[in-house]
């Protein structure tokens, strides 16, 4: 269920991946995918935000919620969509605010894996989700272990940056003890790019520029955002 966690994450997951509520967690899950029922994203892509971003690499968390519930979206980066498959209207939110903030033409794809090469973390705080049903593995012990996640990064001295877009990215921040305003880390927030909320301060943000201000000037080197097809 957990899959092979990749190396530079096992010293942060192992102790939580022990608890009787991740054995929980993975009965469940089989449970469920037992019963027939479709789980995103497919077995082998669910971890893939840890694997394409080591720990000692990571210089920007972005946090979402869950993965996508239609088929073919979730490949297990939160935001990203596979190349050939439209990207959803958040995503489209954050190409626009893209443009706006460092000029690129928008990009012709939605698959964000050359940021997450790059050292951007892609974290959804629950990392499955039922088909056609948003938030349907929330509470189920997911957030435990990505809170481990944010912690292993927040709790390094070598300073990062954690974009946190709307209330439950926020509220994720919050619960971690490390994760402190006053720390060496940057913390950007505002409303989440949803068209709900988008216009009520996500646009016009500057999540990019901002980012690699604070990246350059503590000599971590700045994310190239371009996505070349």
């Amino acid at each position: 269920m957990f899959e092979t966690i990749p190396d530079s994450w096992r010293g942060a997951l192992e102790p939580v991946l022990a608890t009787a509520q991740a054995r929980q967690l993975g009965s469940w899950l089989r449970a469920e995918e037992d019963a027939g029922k479709q789980v995103y994203p497919p077995r082998g892509c669910r971890l893939k935000a840890l694997a394409l971003t080591p720990l000692d690499s990571v210089k920007v968390v972005i946090l979402g919620q869950d993965p996508y519930h239609g088929p073919g979206q979730a490949h297990g980066l939160c935001f990203s969509v596979p190349e050939g498959v439209k990207p959803p209207p958040s995503l489209a939110n954050i190409f626009k605010e893209l443009e706006t903030d460092l000029g690129m033409a928008r990009p012709d794809h939605g698959n964000l894996a050359r940021w997450a090469r790059q050292g951007v973390l892609l974290l959804n705080n629950t990392l499955t989700v039922e088909q056609g049903q948003a938030g349907s593995h929330a509470g189920r012990g997911w957030d435990t272990i990505t809170d481990a996640c944010v912690a292993a990064v927040a709790e390094r001295s070598v300073p990062s940056v954690f974009i946190l877009w709307g209330s439950h990215a926020q509220a994720k921040g919050k619960r971690i003890a490390s994760l402190r305003k006053d720390g060496p880390h940057l913390l950007i927030e505002s409303p989440h790019p949803s068209p709900l909320s988008a216009y009520r301060g996500f646009f016009g943000s500057r999540p990019f520029s901002r980012t690699n201000a604070f990246l350059e000037e503590h000599g971590r080197g700045g994310i190239d955002w371009r996505l070349e097809s």
